[in-house]
Parts: structure tokens; sequence; C-alpha cells
């Protein structure tokens, strides 16, 4: 039973970009009332993989609450006034659901931490670019909140292991809570693909390359002779060092990244003003 002592905060968001229906927010939603008596969820309506930190400029946003929300204001705004879980869905994208919580449904009593995930497969290397996970922690950063990005990895074919980021998850972020980090960055995590048992001790790594080799399209033809096209990551295992987050998980390690939105390549740089 979890007790006020074992709290690390007052209050934590949730979100995520597999949709508010998706297990691995239930594993989340599970974690994170081991960490705060006031868990805040706010999530896409549907799938939203592959989003990255984009939000929706040119589309209004409806807020539409989910199940029973406990101790909520009228009109969205928190009271403060009890604790518990508060669930809310939105069509757009997991950016728009951090900026939804923070600006709007919680705008009298911010969050002390956001949570993303967790994620249904990994986010190593290059896929955290395109990854609407992470984008939801980054978006959380830009918005100066520490957040934590979280994702299982998998084996195709095979059960996703949720039971070890649901096992793991709450010492995990209690260790990192416990870190100093700078304010310019968030924390990807990932959790490797084996039950909690076989699962090796945290380690803080490098994003390195990951698994991702590239876009590319599908085509085909629907039953009406029209084309169709679907976008698709192609794979290879790149040669990322010992140090970075996918040697970490293929060793069965519980790896930690810390990420920033500062992206210069500095080398080119330098190289390019000596040419000038």
């Amino acid at each position: 039973m979890t007790t006020p002592r074992d709290f690390i905060c007052e209050r934590i968001l949730l979100t995520n970009d597999d949709g508010i229906d998706a297990p691995g927010l239930r594993v989340l939603e599970q974690v994170a009332a081991q960490l705060a008596p006031e868990i805040w969820v706010v999530a896409p309506r549907h799938d939203q993989s592959g989003t990255s930190h984009s939000i929706s400029l040119h589309d209004p946003l409806r807020v539409s609450p989910q199940g029973e929300v406990q101790g909520a204001a009228s009109g969205g705004a928190a009271s403060g006034a009890a604790s518990g879980m508060r669930r809310f869905a939105v069509p757009g994208t997991p950016g728009d659901c951090v900026v939804m919580g923070v600006r709007h449904l919680m705008a009298g009593r911010r969050p002390d931490m956001i949570l993303s995930g967790v994620n249904r497969g990994g986010n190593l290397g290059v896929e955290t670019v395109f990854s609407g996970t992470v984008g939801a922690a980054m978006t959380g950063m830009l918005l100066g909140i520490p957040s934590i990005a979280l994702s299982q990895v998998f084996v195709a074919g095979r059960d996703v292991p949720w039971d070890t980021a649901r096992t793991l998850a709450p010492g995990v972020i209690r260790q990192l809570a416990a870190m100093d980090w700078a304010a310019e960055a968030c924390l990807n995590v990932n959790f490797p693909a084996c039950p909690p048992s076989e699962a090796r001790k945290m380690l803080l790594t490098s994003q390195g390359l990951g698994l991702m080799d590239g876009v590319d399209v599908v085509t085909g033809t629907d039953p009406r002779g029209l084309p169709y096209h679907w976008l698709t990551l192609t794979r290879a295992r790149h040669a990322d060092d010992a140090g970075s987050e996918a040697a970490g998980v293929a060793a069965f390690h519980v790896t930690a990244t810390p990420l920033r939105f500062e992206r210069t390549h500095d080398s080119t740089l330098a190289a390019m003003r000596a040419g000038l």
C-alpha cells in the first residue's frame, strides 16, 4: 500500500501517443499512482504515433472527460480541493495534450512532473525524432516541467512484456527524480524486452543511432482500383557504441537518456566557419 511518505511530488500529468485506451497508458496510471496523490491524464483520442512534438495550430481542440472525474472544478480548471485520477481525451497530438493539460486543465496548479508513455515499442536513437511519446516530454520540457518519456521494448511476434515497465518504472522514476538534470533537458527511458526478473540495472546512456535506417513508402491498390500509400520505418542495426541506449536495452538494461532541443552539429559549424 502506498503511503504519503512514498510520494515524490503532489501532482503528475500523464500522456502518451498510442491513445487514451492504450494498454501502456493503463500501466503508466498504475505506476503514477505510487508516485503522487493527484494524477491527471490528458491523452490523444486516437493513436498519434510518429507525430513528434507537433501541435495543432489550425484546428480547434475539444476536451472530453473520460469515465469518472474526481475532484475537478467545473469548467475544467483544477480546484485543488481533492486528489485522485482525472482522465481527459483530446483529438490532437501528444504535444497538444501536454499544452492543454498544463495551460488549461491544470492552469491553477501546474504539474510537478510529466510522464509520457508507456509506449508500445522502444524509442531508441533516431526514432526519438519521430516519436510522439518523446515529443510530449520535449513539449513538457519547453514548458519548464521535468518530463520523462517511457517506452517498453518488445520482440516482434511476441507479447509486449508490460510487467517489466509496470514493475520497474516506479523505482526508476524515483531514482531519476532524485538526480539533478538541466531545465533544458528531458529524459527518455526504455525498458528491455525481458521479464522484470531478468532486467538489469538502469544505465545512463547516449542517444546513438538506434535501429532505424530510414522511411519508405509501401504502395498498393484498394478494392476500387485506387492506389494507396503507407509510410513505414525501415530497420537496420547500427554500430552504436556500448554507451548507447540501443546497446543498453539489447543487454537487458533499463536505459535513461537526457535529450534536448539544441541540434547544432558543432563540428560541421566549426568547419564551415573555418572555410569562410
